[in-house]
C-alpha cells in the first residue's frame, strides 16, 4: 500500500469512527445514565436516512432537510420518552429488551407505509461534490470531509454540554446517583426526558449524513446496531469518552481489515473487542 492509498484509507477510517462515534455515544448515554437497553437504537439511523431522502427532495437542500430532520428527531424523542420508555426505567432489562426489540418491528413497518420498500439514494450538494486530489490518480470526496467535520463540531458540543455546563452536571450527578441528584433538588425525569432525545437526535444526524454514501434502504439500522454495541462495551457503558476512542479503533480496523485482510476482516473488530475485555473488562474507560 503507498502513501497515497493510506491516507485515503485513514481519513475513511476516521470518517467512519466518527460516524460510529455518534450513534455509539446516543447509546452509551441512554444505557448509562438511564439505563434503559435500547435495541431500537439502529432504527433512528434508519429515520434519518429517510428523513434526508424525504426532506430533500421537498426542500432540494440537504443542509437544511438535516437541519429539519434534527428537530423533527429531538421531538420524536421526547415524545417517545414520555409515552413508553420512561414507564420502563425501573424495570428489569428483559422487559427493555422486549419493548425495544418489539419496537424495531413496528418500526420498520412505519417506514414501509410511509415511504415503501425501494432502496433511494440521496443527492450530494453541488457545493460539496467535488474532490480533493491527493495524486494524478487519486482523490478525496469533499463530502466525506464535511462528514467528519459535521461529527466532529457534534463532538466537541457534546464535550461542551456535558463537561462545561450546568445541565451537563446534573446529567452526570444524574448518571453517578439519580436518587441523590434527585433529592437535591434536581428533576430526574426531565434530564432523562433530554438524555433520551439527544441520543435520538444524533443517530438521526448520523442517518442523514451518511444517507448520500450508503443509500437508503429497508433495514439498514439492524446493521449498525451491532457494531454501536460492540463500540459501547470496548469504550466502557456510559462513557462519551470511551465511545470516542472505541469508535475510532473500531474504524481503523474494520477499514483497514477490510483492505489488508479481506478474507478475516469479518472478525477483526470482535477479536478486538475480545482482548480489550480480556484486559479490561469493564472497558477503555469507566463512565
Amino acid at each position: 500500500m503507498d502513501l497515497a492509498n493510506f491516507l485515503i484509507q485513514l481519513l475513511n477510517s476516521v470518517q467512519y469512527g466518527l460516524l460510529l462515534f455518534m450513534l455509539a455515544a446516543g447509546l452509551t448515554l441512554i444505557f448509562g445514565i438511564m439505563g434503559v437497553v435500547n435495541l431500537a437504537h439502529g432504527s433512528f439511523y434508519m429515520l434519518g436516512a429517510y428523513l434526508a431522502w424525504w426532506l430533500s427532495s421537498r426542500l432540494g437542500n440537504l443542509p437544511l432537510a438535516i437541519a429539519v430532520g434534527a428537530v423533527i428527531a429531538v421531538a420524536f424523542g421526547l415524545l417517545l420518552e414520555r409515552l413508553l420508555f420512561r414507564h420502563f426505567y425501573h424495570r428489569d432489562h428483559l422487559d427493555q429488551v422486549l419493548l425495544t426489540f418489539g419496537l424495531i418491528y413496528v418500526f420498520e413497518e412505519l417506514r414501509s407505509i410511509l415511504w415503501g420498500d425501494d432502496v433511494h439514494g440521496v443527492g450530494v450538494p453541488a457545493a460539496l461534490a467535488a474532490s480533493v486530489p491527493l495524486t494524478d490518480n487519486l482523490s478525496y470526496p469533499v463530502y466525506r470531509l464535511f462528514m467528519s467535520a459535521v461529527c466532529i463540531a457534534l463532538a466537541l458540543g457534546l464535550y461542551a454540554l456535558i463537561s462545561k455546563t450546568r445541565l451537563g452536571m446534573k446529567i452526570r450527578a444524574g448518571a453517578s446517583n439519580h436518587a441523590m441528584a434527585e433529592a437535591l433538588g434536581v428533576n430526574i425525569k426531565r434530564i432523562h426526558a433530554v438524555v433520551f432525545a439527544l441520543g435520538v437526535g444524533l443517530a438521526t444526524v448520523a442517518g442523514m449524513i451518511a444517507a448520500p454514501i450508503s443509500s437508503v434502504y429497508p433495514n439498514m439500522g439492524s446493521q449498525v446496531l451491532i457494531m454501536c454495541f460492540v463500540v459501547v462495551v470496548i469504550g466502557g457503558i456510559g462513557s462519551v469518552r470511551g465511545a470516542l476512542v472505541a469508535a475510532l479503533l473500531v474504524g481503523t480496523v474494520d477499514t483497514f481489515g477490510k483492505v489488508l485482510l479481506p478474507q478475516v476482516s469479518g472478525m477483526l473488530v470482535y477479536m478486538l473487542m475480545a482482548a480489550v475485555l480480556l484486559w479490561r473488562p469493564e472497558g477503555l474507560f469507566r463512565q
